[in-house]
């Protein structure tokens, strides 16, 4: 009988109360229990257990051992889940919570492939901009384009999300160009409702840094509706790229103080910090990584790929998990 095997047999004994649980758990006789852990105290030289006919006690070598003992047995067992997970075919109902306009525009249209591809997989999604508790809430991951705020996550980041302050030619030609900042007091800035924080545009100036809080005459508590709002000549809106990217090829929007505004998070799926990923989980969290990077498909054709400016925390070069930064 291995080292390892005695292990088992001391765990299961005491986790059990007695030699006789041990054994139909081991599939052994209560002597063959009993036998095989006397031979362990002989070889360490020390009684483990207190033996009576009602239960067992630990002695204090034996509680030392048996704590060391179980971690090395966890770590056996998660070295084999390593090698089966490996193999095992993605299955089950993966569960997604994730930002609304992002994931209608890019990763709706990317889950027949993947549902083509993995035919054992049932996707149930749930679209909400607002921080969700994915443990409590039971979801498997989220799609978030923002700072991760809890730091039992881990987060694979994908893209860069920039945003810009656009408005239509029609708006422009009727109410002026911002040339800088300040100017944006006198036009009509809309509002998402349903993020504060989304309404303070941040600038970087000659004189420093400037921030901005979006005030117009229209609020939505959607960046879809928001977009509406400003193709229809409403006002202007600081929006992601992956949104206007092809109103400003067709000329239908314009971007606006270009060369002051430095705003931009991580694109990134977020996930419970596990140390092994369930095969459903990693092969979608894969799949989006080739699909998003190096270059996601909006910038394509938009901007030079090579000129593309990534955050100062880069994702490492294999793609691997990593935590946001603070964006």
């Amino acid at each position: 009988m291995d080292r390892a095997a005695e292990m088992e047999i001391f765990v299961h004994a005491v986790e059990e109360g007695s030699f006789s649980a041990a054994a139909r758990t081991m599939r052994l006789s209560p002597s063959a229990v009993s036998k095989y852990i006397s031979r362990l105290e002989d070889r360490l030289g020390a009684r483990l257990l207190m033996r009576t006919t009602r239960q067992l006690s630990l002695t204090e070598e034996g509680r030392a051992f048996y704590e060391r003992a179980r971690t090395i047995l966890n770590e056996i067992e998660e070295a084999e889940e390593v090698v089966t997970q490996l193999y095992a075919a993605p299955r089950g109902t993966l569960r997604i919570n994730a930002s609304v306009a992002f994931t209608k525009m890019q990763v709706v249209p990317l889950i027949p492939e993947f549902l083509a591809r993995y035919p054992d997989v049932r996707i149930e999604l749930t679209l909400d901009d607002k921080f969700t508790d994915l443990v409590n809430d039971g979801y498997d991951l989220a799609i978030r384009l923002s700072a991760l705020e809890d730091s039992s996550l881990i987060a694979r980041k994908y893209a860069v999300n920039r945003r810009m302050i656009v408005a239509s030619p029609e708006y422009l030609e009727k109410n002026g160009i911002p040339r800088k900042p300040q100017d944006l007091e006198n036009h009509n800035c809309l509002h998402l409702s349903s993020r504060e924080s989304f309404n303070d545009w941040h600038f970087e100036t000659p004189d420093g840094h400037v921030a901005f809080r979006a005030q117009g005459s229209f609020s939505a508590n959607d960046g879809d509706v928001l977009h509406e709002a400003v193709l229809a000549g409403l006002g202007m809106a600081r929006l992601a790229e992956y949104l206007v990217h092809e109103d400003i090829r067709a000329g239908r929007l314009t971007p606006v103080l270009t060369e002051y505004v430095h705003d931009q998070a991580w694109i990134s799926a977020v996930y419970p910090h596990k140390r092994h990923l369930s095969p459903k989980v990693r092969a979608f969290v894969d799949f989006l990584a080739e699909k998003f990077t190096p270059v996601p498909p909006w910038e394509l054709g938009f901007r030079d790929a090579r000129s593309v400016r990534r955050p100062a925390d880069a994702a490492p070069a294999d793609g691997g998990p990593t935590e946001p930064a603070d964006q």
